[in-house]
Parts: C-alpha cells; structure tokens; sequence
C-alpha cells in the first residue's frame, strides 16, 4: 500500500519522512508507560501537539476504531497512525516498535523471576517512574477530554461510560456498543450534537496538522481486503510451521500458542477484561502458573514500558520455560515468550490493516461518524476509569473488590497507603503542571528518585 497522497496543507508542519516516524514511534516504545492510560496520553502529546502530525480529529476518530477491536488498543493506535503516515509498512514498524521495549524488558524480567524471582532493583526505577506516569496520565485525561466532549450530552456519555465501568464493571464491549447506537441513533435524530467534529472544531491550537481534513480519503477496495486477509492470516499461523515439525501438536508450545492465539479474538478492553479468565486457565487448566504469580506477572507488565498485555508474555515464557522437551529450559522460555507475543499481536496489524481504509470513509457518513464521535467521549470515560485504576494501585498497597448486588469497584485500604508514593506523585503533579517539566526529563528525573529510594531503604 503507498502512502497517503497530501494535497497542500499552508502551515501544517513538513511531512515526516520514514526514518522521522521510525525514530520517534521508538522514543514512543521506549516511553510508554502506564498502560493504555499513559500509553495513549504520550502518543496524543508527541504525534497532535509536538508533532502535529495528525490532527485532533483524526486522532480521536483513529482511537474509536481501535477501541472496538479486540487486543491492546494504544499498540492498533500507534499501528493506525503509521499506516496513516506512511501506508502499510509505517503501519508494521510504528505498531511493531510499540511493543519491542516491552517485550524485550518483560522477557528479561520474566527470566530474572523464572530463575531468581528477584527483581528488586527494577522494581525501585518502576517506583519512580509509576509516581511520574501517575501524572502524565491526569494531565492527559484532563487535555483529551476538552478536546472530545464538546458539549453536555458528551460529558454525560463519559461519565456514565465511567460509572458503569468503575462502580459495576460492565463488559469493556458493552459500554462500547451501547455508546455506539447511541451514537448512531443520535446522529440521524440531532447531527448538530452528536455530529463528529472537524479539525476545527477540535480546537486543535497547535496549528495545522499533516494528517488533517483535507488529506483524501483512501477509497477502500474489497480486492486489497482479500489479499490483507490471505497475507496476514498466513503470518499469524505461519509458527504452526515451526511447532508441529519440532514439539509436536500435544506440547506445551502447541498449547500455548494456540490458547493466545483464541485470546487475541476476543481480548475485548485489553489485559484487564482476560486475566482473570487467562489466570484460571494457565492455573487450573494447563498448570503454567502456581496461585498467585499471574499477580506477580501483571505487576511486573505494569511496571514496563509496552502494552499491558504482555503479561500473557509472562506466561508464555513460564509455561515453556517449565516445559522445554530437548531445549534449555531458558531457551524454551524464550521461545515461548515469543510464540505468546506472535500470536497476541499479528492478529492486531489484521484487524488494522483490513479495517482501517473503510473506517477512513466512514468519517463522510454523519451516522456512522456520530457514532465514532460518541465512542470517543465513551472512551474518555474508559481513560478516566484506567486512570483511576492506576492510581489506586501507585499509592496504596492493598486494593480489595467490593461486591454488592450489582456493585462491584476497586476499595483501596486505606491503611495501606503508600506515603512515599504519594509524595512521589503530588512532586510529579507538581513538576508537570507547575513548573511544565517535559515529558523525558520527568520520567528520568523520578526514575532516578525511585532507584535512591530503593537503595536506602
């Protein structure tokens, strides 16, 4: 697939060439921390207000689809906005480049942990560097949600988005589904308030965007859609070339690969809305893991830069790792860290790749645009939600689930109160939105704080 054809955009900035794009979705990859929180808070700041690669619009209109999809949707976001800048190949090394310094960091954790189950030194730089996540992602949820609720019925479809999915842990699929015949229906009975904003209406006061209203829409073709199909369903069972000769089909390999790849189909709201089905399955089902260290490794995937998913990585290499037949059982692990992330995120370039030029015609249908718009605010609420989440779990140790009739949130104990976190997190508020510290500096500055912490303490 080319690129994208621009037509003159007075103002906007120059157009990135491929070595740009590659060399800034790795500072992304490096950077992405926070899980889809943080992860989508860094790219709107890089690629809409530094970059101004693609405007605020197009963005928002890019981060519906991917919410719709099953697997980590900031990785399909990232995936999304290469392909935008630099048709499929940008697509493959933005959403690739995404999860290497993830993969590569939970794979080596995963080994420290398989071997020693010491991670200490790691986990005092993860300290710091949650507390300074902990602000960026405030700070984004705070500038996304002026730009996507643009009038009283948006805010009132976040915060009930919010609500059912904080206070009742309704189905991540559901709030976004409803949100979406919402929209739907709306758009058709009231465009002037469910109707999708342009990049002016964004109030996107960067300035003009590369990728913004008057870039033509690519015209989908069911040919290219077909051919997607074919090449991408053979790459994401192409390992079964490998398995099948060498471990054979009743292996822990054959397993594993062939469980995450069922998980990526229905991995609807991201690491959260499986693991406990992940847990109970690798646990009681195949007996990769032992009670408790699916915990172990969610902690460890929240505390590296990457898609939150890749604590199915984490089980991937355990199970292998204690089940490697003629290999070094390191080794094992290794591959079998690698068959897990295969099968967990090819099937999101598919997904990308197949959907992505007819969700691009869609933004000229006011319906279905309405229904992307309302998505949008819904997905604001979700932020909010994760947000939440995420700062529960920086600054209090023990966070219990309440269950009441319908009911059912996240209650901190409030005994368990980290005060050495949360002063973390108040200097970081305050590096961010008092004295404006860029993004690197505050993740290295707080970086460094938690490794002294974890020295002297």
């Amino acid at each position: 697939m080319s690129t994208i054809p621009l037509v003159d955009n007075m103002g906007a900035p120059a157009y990135p060439t491929f070595a740009e794009m590659t060399a800034t979705f790795a500072k992304i990859s490096v950077l992405s921390f926070g899980g889809p929180a943080g992860q989508i808070a860094l790219m709107h700041k890089v690629l809409v207000e530094e970059k101004r690669w693609i405007s605020e619009e197009r963005f928002l209109h890019a981060l519906s689809y991917c919410t719709l999809l099953p697997g980590p949707e900031a990785q399909q976001l990232a995936t999304y906005v290469g392909w935008l800048l630099h048709g499929t190949k940008g697509g493959v090394v933005a959403g690739t480049l995404f999860v290497v310094s993830g993969f590569f960091v939970i794979l080596a954790l995963s080994a420290i942990y398989a071997l020693f189950h010491q991670v200490e030194l790691l986990a005092s730089l993860f300290y710091g560097l949650k507390a300074a996540v902990l602000a960026i992602v405030v700070e984004a949820v705070l500038r996304v949600s002026k730009r996507a609720l643009k009038n009283e019925v948006m805010v009132a479809v976040a915060a009930i988005a919010f609500v059912a999915l904080f206070f009742f842990a309704v189905p991540f699929p559901i709030v976004v589904l409803v949100a979406g015949i919402v929209g739907y229906a709306g758009a058709r009975a009231r465009p002037d308030i469910f109707k999708s904003g342009g990049h002016k209406a964004a109030g996107n006061v960067s300035g003009p965007a590369v990728i913004d209203d008057n870039v033509p829409d690519l015209k989908p073709s069911w040919g290219l859609a077909i051919r997607t199909l074919v090449m991408w369903g053979a790459l994401w069972i192409a390992p079964w070339l490998v398995i099948i000769p060498l471990f054979g089909w009743d292996s822990t390999f054959a397993s594993v690969f062939s469980f995450f790849s069922q998980m990526a189909v229905v991995t609807f709201g991201g690491a959260y809305a499986v693991l406990a089905y992940v847990a109970q399955e690798a646990v009681q089902t195949f007996g990769w893991l032992r009670p408790g260290e699916m915990i172990d490794g969610l902690a460890l995937a929240e505390t590296t830069p990457g898609p939150l998913v890749l604590v199915l990585t984490f089980v991937g290499f355990l199970a292998t790792y204690r089940a490697p037949l003629f290999l070094d059982p390191l080794w094992a692990g290794v591959l079998g860290a690698f068959f897990t992330t295969w099968a967990t995120f090819v099937p999101c370039f598919l997904w990308i790749f197949l959907g992505a030029p007819f969700i691009e015609r869609l933004r000229s249908n006011a319906a279905l645009s309405g229904a992307l718009g309302t998505i949008t605010a819904a997905v604001v609420g979700v932020i909010l939600n994760l947000a939440i989440w995420f700062a529960l779990h920086v600054v209090f140790r023990h966070v219990d689930e309440v269950v009441a009739g319908p009911l059912r949130m996240s209650r901190p104990e409030w005994s368990s109160v980290d005060p050495v976190a949360l002063g973390l997190a108040m200097l970081a508020a305050v590096a961010v939105f008092w004295f404006k510290l860029e993004m690197v500096r505050t993740l290295v500055l707080f970086g460094l704080a938690g490794l002294l912490i974890g020295l002297v303490t």
